[in-house]
């Protein structure tokens, strides 16, 4: 643990007791029960397996304190208040805990780094076993229903724990690699991909045209944006696209919609489907999901296990990307624009990062924006929800071919062969090439590391509620 993670970790821990005492008998908890809970507090982190059986006792007592006051929509000013000090000093004490033994938490979860598990698993791995240090399945299925604003925000302790593990070199190398390796369900659409030459898998499309695998968003009522819903099938969409053995590039575009306003017509993405954030039908970590499965997939390639894709001594299978945006690309969509080789834009289409309105981080685009269209057009896209035409000055650092609304299925054709003429394995060597510069597999990591912790809060911000009924009017809005 570094010197400066220590002090901060103890700094965090050191509020007043009496103070805190004070703040949880306003709110009518049993003195003896707040007694208890302040005198297990571990004063620092020491030798593994000592803190493993000493912290957890901590962390029930604060489970047990939050227990004894009403759900949140129920409480009283004083009861909120005593929850959010037992929050804070809980995860002080995490914190304290994974800036010292991260990398030993991982090891044993991994069984000695034998093991890859994904991010969705390991979460709760950790719950079941180091008890306290996140949430267990079972407590998070008490909150679902919810909508966001009444949630407890349980899952801010996920994002720590996910923020610690990748900003470990090692232990975060391990997990990125776990994310890009073909989900277990892949296998047997690819199969089924290879012989049929097309899958439907509800929100998601693949089929096969000439010598490439085209993946259709349809998520028709929401615009094609992106939900607890389309999360897994998109991301074995991705797996088939890239592992299907007669294709030597691959094609991401939104389906045809049926809402009023465009009925008939094709929509790249709306991004992230704000209603189901709001009603709270959209975890934690699904952002970690997102940005580390599929889309990092169509960065840089499925893995390998034997193989750590980091370009210079491992990598993986992968393609030459091509999107084709049609009507507009908004927030995450516009986000998967930042992976591709080559994007085509119909000359009416847009693209927005409204994450200001959102209250949250826009995935990995403030990583790989700046690369396209420099730091302070970034900032005005990220911070102040500065709209780009596509056929702009601006629009064109990021879309390489503007085409009539009318004729994007023959620029799509063009672009298909103009990117494979010379061959795959050129266009694969190049986009390597590029990436290893631009964007290396460890300045991925220690981004993520940062983004866990940040959308984490964000996505339990007071602030991401209040923005959305504000710019979304999404307490009116049916589900």
């Amino acid at each position: 643990m570094k010197e400066s993670q220590v002090v901060t970790a103890i700094g965090a821990l050191s509020l007043n007791r009496e103070v805190l005492r004070a703040t949880l008998r306003d709110a009518g908890l049993p003195a003896p029960s707040i007694d208890q809970w302040i005198a297990a507090e571990p004063k620092a982190p020491g030798e593994f397996g000592e803190d493993r059986r000493r912290y957890p006792v901590f962390w029930a007592l604060a489970r047990a304190l939050i227990e004894g006051v009403p759900r949140k929509s129920a409480r009283k000013p004083a009861e909120a208040k005593a929850v959010e000090a037992i929050h804070e000093r809980a995860r002080a004490s995490r914190a304290s805990f994974l800036g010292m033994h991260a990398e030993e938490v991982y090891a044993a979860l991994t069984n000695d780094f034998s093991r890859f598990i994904r991010v969705e698993n390991l979460v709760f791995a950790a719950a079941d076993a180091f008890p306290g240090l996140a949430p267990t399945r079972s407590e998070i299925e008490r909150e679902n229903g919810a909508l966001q604003r009444d949630k407890d925000g349980l899952e801010i302790d996920q994002g720590l724990l996910l923020s610690h593990i990748l900003g470990c070199e090692r232990s975060g190398l391990h997990l990125c690699h776990a994310m890009l390796l073909p989900r277990p369900d892949s296998e047997e659409q690819l199969q089924k991909f290879i012989v049929e030459g097309a899958i439907d898998l509800g929100p998601v499309r693949v089929e096969r045209r000439g010598v490439a695998a085209c993946v259709t968003a349809a998520n028709p009522r929401y615009l094609n944006a992106e939900d607890g819903t389309t999360l897994d099938k998109m991301e074995i969409a991705v797996d088939v696209a890239i592992l299907d053995p007669a294709t030597k590039i691959a094609v991401m575009r939104g389906g045809v919609i049926d809402h009023p306003k465009y009925r008939g017509q094709r929509i790249f993405g709306a991004g992230i489907n704000l209603t189901h954030l709001y009603r709270g039908e959209i975890a934690f970590v699904w952002y970690l999901q997102r940005d580390l499965g599929y889309v990092h997939k169509m960065f840089r390639g499925v893995a390998r296990p034997d193989a750590l894709p980091d370009d210079v001594h491992g990598w993986g299978m992968e393609k030459p990307w091509i999107a084709a945006v049609d009507n507009f690309a908004i927030g995450g969509h516009c986000q998967a624009l930042l992976v591709m080789d080559y994007v085509i834009a119909a000359a009416d289409a847009y693209m927005t990062l409204p994450a200001r309105k959102e209250g949250i981080i826009p995935g990995a685009a403030n990583l790989r924006l700046p690369r396209f269209v420099g730091d302070r057009l970034a900032r005005q896209l990220i911070q102040y929800e500065r709209r780009l035409a596509c056929d702009s000055p601006e629009g064109r650092m990021i879309c390489d071919e503007i085409a009539p609304a009318a004729a994007m299925e023959a620029s799509i054709d063009r672009a298909i062969a103009g990117l494979t003429s010379s061959g795959a394995v050129g266009a694969i060597a190049n986009r390597r090439a590029f990436r290893v510069g631009a964007e290396p597999l460890d300045l991925f990591r220690r981004y993520m590391a940062i983004y866990a912790r940040e959308q984490a809060y964000c996505h339990f911000s007071p602030a991401l509620i209040d923005n959305l009924e504000h710019y979304w009017d999404a307490q009116n809005r049916s589900g």
